[in-house]
């Protein structure tokens, strides 16, 4: 049965191309994970908080080394991409990412989390921007999505401040440790840029 609606984005616009490294406008890249980033990743997963909101913790580098190494499978699969957030140094701040990339819907929800140290700098919403600019700009997405729990206070502020607006909530959408959670909805067009 033909679909009446060609798809937005052709297949191979991920990769066919090298994930790309992004600057933001002061001086943060976001880069590909390296294996040598496999320390970084699993102190961040230390920390209480990413693991509440991101659902898994890594017990091992060998677990920390297998995460590190997905992406690049998942960006030839076209379905999820994901950048390390570093700063001059090169040392990881944190990760911006892709995930549920719909080819033919041209859209895909956004991710990210800071380390500890890191917060209060705003790296969170300047990397979510320069994703964004690359996602609509360089890519032709249509929407990106960030969904996060209405109890998750920072990330709904990043949402905010980075032109994500409000579309909702949706009703115990997503299971946390501590139980079923409500979700928000923000919602970013190419053509609200």
């Amino acid at each position: 049965m033909p679909l009446l609606v060609g798809a937005v984005l052709a297949r191979g616009v991920l990769r066919d191309a090298a994930q790309p490294r992004l600057a933001t406008y002061d001086g943060l890249v976001l880069r590909p994970w390296q294996a040598r980033d496999a320390a970084a990743v699993r102190t961040a997963f230390g920390c209480p908080d990413i693991q509440r909101w991101h659902v898994r913790r890594l017990d091992t580098l060998e677990e920390t080394g297998e995460w590190v190494a997905q992406w690049v499978d998942r960006w030839d699969a076209e379905t999820a991409a994901s950048w390390a957030v570093v700063d001059g140094d090169d040392q990881p701040l944190g990760q911006v990412g892709l995930r549920d990339i719909s080819l033919a819907q041209g859209s895909a929800a956004l991710s990210y989390w800071v380390t500890p140290a890191a917060r209060g700098q705003a790296i969170a919403a300047r990397s979510v921007e320069a994703l964004s600019t690359w996602a609509f700009g360089s890519i032709g997405f249509n929407r990106l999505n960030i969904h996060h729990s209405t109890t998750n206070t920072a990330s709904c502020r990043v949402a905010g401040r980075t032109g994500f607006q409000h579309e909702g909530t949706l009703r115990q959408a997503i299971m946390h440790a501590d139980g079923w959670h409500d979700w928000h909805i923000h919602g970013r067009l190419r053509t609200d840029t």
